[in-house]
């Protein structure tokens, strides 16, 4: 061992030498998880400094787990949906009141800008307050039409499912661990939780809070540990399964489900165009790009990573497109004056630079960034936005979910529907002009889950009444809405006969009755009945 690396490292001068988190809070968060397969580190991706070495769960873990929450899961179902919903609202308030607290956890662990780690405690919120309120209209048993008015009583009712298995990202490492959760525990189901192990610590602070506004320990359990064991385990056991991640992995998600006939809803990747129509607010749509295209270094899966701008304002939008990016402020700060952060991991480090460097090679230019910053610290890498990509590259079509954008002119608004809606996905898009109802028209042609007209991401986010969710290749299923309640619970038909039976009776004759009823069916028409 040489003399230097002999000598204790100094946490004043090396970050990687202590840790970033009280160890008394690691201490208390540890004891939430079902683990006893060993322990693994996280780091702050934006210094590399070590934030909680955690237990891991192994797949005996896991079973265990979910056998727990299905004996939980059977007097939970059995709570009041009033005193379930009145839970969530505490939770409401009491993410609002932890709110520094969980940004600043947020920003350790996945390195954002504190503004967008903030959009992850207002979406809880949301969602929180959104299915509070909403419990009994989406699942209170409702009245159906039966086959003959009067004579037949009708209903349905919304059973839960079960214990539902949630496979989070670390990308939004807190409302995408606690959001698809709420509406399940409100329909009166458990949960397993396995968040990603590059951020967990968000996770159970989160879970603690649900804890300390009423949801029973064994309610909502989190594991830890890779996805290959954590995770398929989780899909072995659980009776549905959320999960939001790659493509790739949701088809191996959904196969494993499919092998179970068990249900699953899947937020898959993107690869999300924006239009900016010849009669949009050029200064407007430039600074909605920078949002849409680098809020969390562009590692969202509704971020933007294609621009097509109409002939009429393209030289006009580049130009206040590019100065913007230009001006962005990178850090590893934790303040509110900080535009971008940093990438989670080498990765996507590596995934980034190698879809630029390939562009560059082949002739694309390079309006602004183009390089990693490791004077910043170890992942990160400038905005960057590209011209003259083409077909023959590998970021013209595959996700880089990085801080890459490439930007494209058109001169005819169908051809430019058309190549937004070129390739496998179908996650998110935007349109940008001055005219809502032509923005609406055009939003109608796209084939993505969500389209926000004169935003990027956030109107249809934040609009918890709004199902949100991908189609084609960018996955199965939705959260949000009455859709993001209704796939954790079966739909049971209950129906009530009375006075006579829907068969030959009282003497009638099978042709008889097969008449009788034929008249019947004629008349329910006529009177407009459906």
């Amino acid at each position: 061992m040489s003399e230097q690396t002999s000598i204790p490292a100094d946490p004043e001068l090396d970050p990687t030498a202590s840790y970033a988190t009280d160890q008394s809070v690691i201490r208390r968060l540890s004891g939430l998880l079902r683990a006893t397969a060993g322990s693994r580190t996280s780091y702050a991706p934006a210094t590399g400094q070590p934030i909680a070495t955690l237990p891991v769960s192994s797949a005996d873990d896991v079973v265990a787990a979910v056998r727990t929450a299905r004996k939980a899961q059977q007097s939970w179902r059995r709570v009041p949906l009033a005193d379930r919903a009145a839970i969530l609202l505490r939770y409401h308030d009491l993410v609002l009141d932890h709110r520094h607290e969980l940004v600043d956890l947020i920003i350790r662990e996945s390195g954002k800008a504190r503004k967008q780690a903030f959009e992850e405690v207002a979406h809880v919120a949301l969602t929180a307050r959104y299915y509070g309120r909403k419990a009994q209209e989406l699942l209170e048993p409702r009245r159906k039409l039966g086959i003959f008015p009067v004579l037949t009583r009708a209903e349905v009712r919304f059973v839960p499912k079960g214990v539902v298995g949630i496979i989070s990202p670390w990308n939004y490492p807190l409302t995408m661990a606690i959001s698809d959760g709420l509406p399940a525990i409100l329909a009166g189901n458990t949960v397993v939780h396995k968040p990603d192990s590059q951020t967990p610590l968000t996770a159970l602070r989160g879970i603690e809070l649900l804890y300390e506004a009423g949801v029973p320990r064994d309610a909502w359990l989190p594991v830890n540990g890779d996805g290959p064991t954590v995770g398929g385990a989780l899909i072995q056991n659980a009776d549905y399964i959320c999960f939001t991640g790659s493509t790739r992995t949701g088809r191996l998600v959904a196969k494993q489900c499919g092998e179970r006939l068990i249900g699953c809803s899947l937020e898959l990747g993107g690869k999300n165009p924006m239009l900016v129509l010849r009669d949009a607010d050029i200064n407007r749509a430039a600074e909605g790009a920078v949002r849409a295209c680098f809020a969390n270094a562009g590692q969202l899966c509704v971020s933007m990573e294609r621009l097509y701008v109409a002939d009429q304002v393209y030289d006009a939008f580049v130009t206040a497109f590019v100065d913007r990016v230009k001006k962005l402020r990178i850090s590893a700060g934790i303040g509110w004056d900080v535009d971008m952060g940093s990438l989670i991991s080498q990765a996507q480090l590596e995934t980034t630079t190698r879809h630029v460097e390939d562009a560059r090679a082949q002739g694309a230019t390079v309006l602004a960034g183009g390089k990693p910053r490791p004077d910043i610290g170890p992942l990160f890498y400038e905005p960057t936005v590209l011209s003259g990509v083409t077909p023959a590259m590998e970021c013209f079509d595959n996700e880089t979910f990085g801080p890459v954008v490439s930007i494209y002119r058109f001169s005819d608004e169908a051809e430019a529907i058309q190549r937004a809606n070129e390739g496998e996905y179908g996650l998110n898009a935007s349109v940008w002009t001055r005219d809502g109802r032509r923005g609406r028209a055009v939003a109608a042609q796209l084939m993505a889950g969500t389209v926000n007209v004169n935003e990027g991401y956030g109107a249809t986010f934040g609009s918890i009444d709004t199902p949100m969710g991908g189609m084609r290749s960018s996955g199965l299923g939705r959260r949000q809405g009455v859709e993001g309640i209704r796939r954790y619970v079966e739909p049971q038909a209950i129906a009530t006969q009375r006075v006579i039976p829907i068969a030959a009776s009282h003497g009638l004759s099978d042709e008889k009755f097969a008449e009788l009823m034929t008249g019947a069916l004629r008349v329910l028409k006529k009177i407009g009945r459906p």
